[in-house]
């Protein structure tokens, strides 16, 4: 298969810093049911090195907090059409809690997205 027949989804979160644990615990559960459901990667990245910017920002975009950091995850798939599959029996596996009041981050805040993949090497 071509590598650009890849989909990728792409999240931006704000997680409160004390909630940094927990929210990798979280992802390696969540991840653990998407890569069983058919995803070939799940990647959650801390932020290092991030300002904001004059006009945006990644801590711009999620209106990060004093006491935030931004995590930045993806999510690789063989192709839209798997994405779709698999994303689908990940939102009905009961496994995965998606109670806005038990997230060690506030959802509401998060943004995400699908991509197809324009370049890899």
């Amino acid at each position: 298969m071509n590598m650009t027949d890849k989909c990728v989804d792409g999240f931006i979160i704000p997680v409160p810093a004390k909630n940094i644990e927990a929210y990798r615990q979280f992802s390696a559960k969540a991840g653990a049911i998407w890569k069983e459901h058919g995803a070939l990667e799940y990647i959650e990245c801390v932020a290092d090195d991030v300002k904001p910017g004059k006009v945006t920002s990644f801590p711009q975009a999620v209106k990060l907090e004093a006491d935030e950091v931004v995590v930045l995850s993806w999510i690789v798939y063989q192709s839209r059409e798997d994405r779709d599959r698999v994303n689908a029996a990940v939102m009905s596996d009961s496994r995965l809690e998606m109670d806005s009041q038990a997230m060690p981050f506030d959802g509401k805040r998060m943004f995400w997205g699908g991509f197809k993949v324009l370049l890899a090497m």
